[in-house]
């Protein structure tokens, strides 16, 4: 009878140096070992351990087969990437770059610029009659349209540069007592000097206030009128009111308004013919004067919040500029500030509920 454990132990001593001779050998045992699944595998070589059968230096052999199976098993686990590397869509050529020589667009953020200046902090409008508004803004810009901006153009192209530089310098003339007394009323007793003074100078040298002397003898041109008066002493919020063919106001200014046409030189002329003529020629230099800002408004999202918004801004910083020069801040852009930017003054409307019987 055939021993079955000698040929068994004659087998495993046959199969030994024939693993040491060729490695291939280890190959198919571990292609055979992955097949037969991992844990046969340890088990098998538990088995051959615990037999003696198998030389101590046939272990390393084993080891190989079973990483053969697991490719993972006792192997490095590489270093996790930092999530700021994996979260960046550069490439590692351009990391390396950017490590040598730098990323401008990194390293400057115009958004978070320590040298710029404060965004301007201005109020928002108060415009609860907006429904309102809108329409009537879309009427005075048909109006306009049809009208008054036709009329303009065709002033600027007839009507000589130096020509119509006098024309305005004669409207701001007849505006200074206004101002005068306005300034007065708002304690400002230096600034009421000034206008006096430049009434009297325009008038005389002026030729009637064709001409500016005044400017060159440095006494400034600050325009003042009842609704910054009623500003100044306390009416500081008023919601906004757009008037038919005179465009945008406040309640507040429409009322000074009323206050200011007893005031007015032109509004004492008691023929029509000569104070409504005047009157026209006024409206169509200050529409002559607005021709610089079509383009703005046309190229607007919201061309009624636009002139809504910048005329608002405008009128608080008329009413509080003084108070914001004292402290060192500025609110608006310069284009805003300038007090030269023309508005529909009393002067210029025809009809005023103050309008007296006598004027005719």
């Amino acid at each position: 009878m055939i021993d079955s454990a000698a040929l068994a132990a004659a087998a495993q001593a046959s199969a030994a140096p024939a693993a040491d001779a060729d490695a291939p050998v280890q190959t198919d045992s571990a292609r055979a070992l992955a097949e037969a699944g991992a844990a046969d595998a340890h088990a098998g070589a538990d088995a051959v351990a615990a037999d003696g059968a198998q030389a101590p230096h046939d272990a390393p052999s084993l080891d190989y087969a079973v990483a053969q199976v697991d490719p993972t098993a006792g192997a490095t686990a590489p270093p996790a990437e930092p999530a700021a590397a994996s979260a960046d869509p550069r490439t590692d050529a351009e990391r390396d770059f950017d490590a040598l020589y730098g990323n401008p667009q990194q390293e400057y953020n115009p958004v978070a610029d320590p040298t710029l200046p404060a965004p301007a902090n201005v109020p928002g409008g108060y415009d609860p009659w907006e429904k309102y508004n809108r329409k009537m803004h879309r009427f005075n810009n048909a109006v306009d349209r049809s009208v008054a901006k036709p009329l303009a153009r065709a002033y600027t192209k007839v009507v000589p540069r130096p020509l119509r530089l006098g024309v305005s310098n004669f409207f701001n003339n007849l505006g200074q007592p206004v101002s005068m007394v306005n300034a007065l009323l708002q304690g400002k007793p230096k600034q009421a000097a000034q206008s006096l003074g430049r009434f009297a100078l325009n008038t005389t040298l002026g030729i009637g206030g064709i001409f500016d002397p005044a400017t060159a003898a440095k006494l400034p041109n600050r325009s003042e009128d009842f609704g910054q008066t009623l500003g100044v002493w306390g009416w500081k919020r008023s919601r906004y009111f757009e008037l038919p063919f005179f465009g945008p106001r406040t309640v507040r200014d429409a009322f000074g308004a009323v206050g200011d046409a007893p005031l007015s030189p032109l509004r004492r002329i008691e023929r029509d013919r000569i104070r409504i003529g005047l009157q026209g020629l006024q409206l169509v230099d200050i529409r002559a004067q607005l021709l610089p800002l079509d383009n703005l408004r046309e190229g607007a999202e919201d061309e009624y919040a636009l002139v809504r918004d910048s005329w608002m801004q405008r009128r608080d910083y008329q009413i509080f500029g003084d108070r914001l020069e004292k402290n060192g801040e500025t609110q608006l852009p310069d284009y805003l500030q300038d007090d030269s930017n023309p508005s529909v003054p009393a002067n210029a409307m025809p009809v005023m509920p103050t309008d007296g019987a006598g004027v005719r």
